[in-house]
């Protein structure tokens, strides 16, 4: 079977069969097509270049390879038109198939690198990483906020204190980590006021953060104080510090954390690490004053 028949997944002639809507996991139709709520695309919006980055997105972790029927479910796109982006990607090697299901290749790394190659922040931020990681023996991150997630940008690890392996371009929800938190507090109050309206709130454990007033009290507290402590929030025994980072107009870009296993490091001691993890924040800022 060749890679198009993988691609029509249906007996010859039959009609496509539409995406499904709300299923858990899958991104809504505005998601797919790169359009957050509320808001409506410019004249300049190409639809097809939406739906062909939507097909890319909607491989993860949890879904390495899929048949053509699942992607359409994950975008909400018909079959015919999940078939006709598989097939271009593949043409353009960023997808390859086996004749029954498709994954990305290596070459979609291509389109992060060119993101990272673009930004000082990583190189920038990577060698104090790696110097307050050695000086205190805890995993440190840097992370920037991209939608309602937060996405590692630099990291030197020590340990793994997750289940999941967190990586340079792993995401997280923003309300349920402390880099997340700190990133949302410094955004504009008309900012931070949409993202609260809009959020929606899982729980991923039985302390994550369950309402929005609970989370815009929190959101106060971290503008206030300049630091976030999140215990046990994204996942059962992590425990996290976290501060911004500042451009040189003061703005909040990116934020740095330190993390580690509940049962190795009190609240207290974690706490402790906040004046070496300002001033890490603090010479990353000033190296991307310099270069910039």
């Amino acid at each position: 079977m060749t890679s198009t028949d993988a691609a029509t997944d249906a007996a010859p002639g039959a009609p496509a069969t539409p995406g499904t809507p709300g299923t858990p996991g899958t991104p809504s139709t505005s998601g797919a097509l790169g359009v957050g709520a509320g808001q409506v695309p410019g004249d300049g919006y190409v639809q097809s270049l939406a739906r062909g980055l939507a097909v890319i997105r909607a491989f993860d972790e949890e879904h390495p390879e899929m048949t053509l029927s699942d992607v359409a479910r994950r975008t909400d796109l018909s079959r015919a038109a999940a078939r006709r982006f598989l097939l271009t990607l593949e043409a353009l090697g960023y997808v390859r198939s086996d004749g029954r299901t498709f994954s990305l290749t290596p070459q979609v790394l291509r389109l992060g690198f060119a993101y990272l190659a673009s930004q000082t922040l990583p190189d920038v931020a990577q060698p104090h990483l790696q110097d307050l990681s050695e000086r205190i023996h805890e995993s440190t991150s840097v992370a920037v906020l991209d939608g309602d997630d937060i996405v590692y940008v630099a990291r030197r690890a020590t340990t793994r204190i997750m289940t999941v392996s967190i990586r340079v371009g792993t995401r997280f929800p923003a309300y349920a980590t402390s880099m997340g938190r700190v990133l949302l507090a410094g955004l504009p109050d008309d900012q931070r006021q949409a993202y609260l309206e809009g959020v929606r709130l899982e729980r991923l454990t039985p302390h994550t953060v369950a309402s929005v007033e609970a989370l815009r009290r929190s959101l106060d507290e971290v503008r206030e104080t300049g630091w976030c402590v999140l215990d046990q929030e994204l996942e059962l025994g992590l425990r996290s510090l976290a501060v911004p980072i500042h451009d040189p107009r003061g703005q909040v870009v990116a934020a740095a954390n330190v993390s580690t296993k509940v049962m190795s490091t009190e609240r207290g001691q974690l706490q402790g690490y906040l004046d070496a993890l300002r001033d890490t924040a603090r010479a990353i800022e000033e190296d991307l004053r310099v270069q910039g």
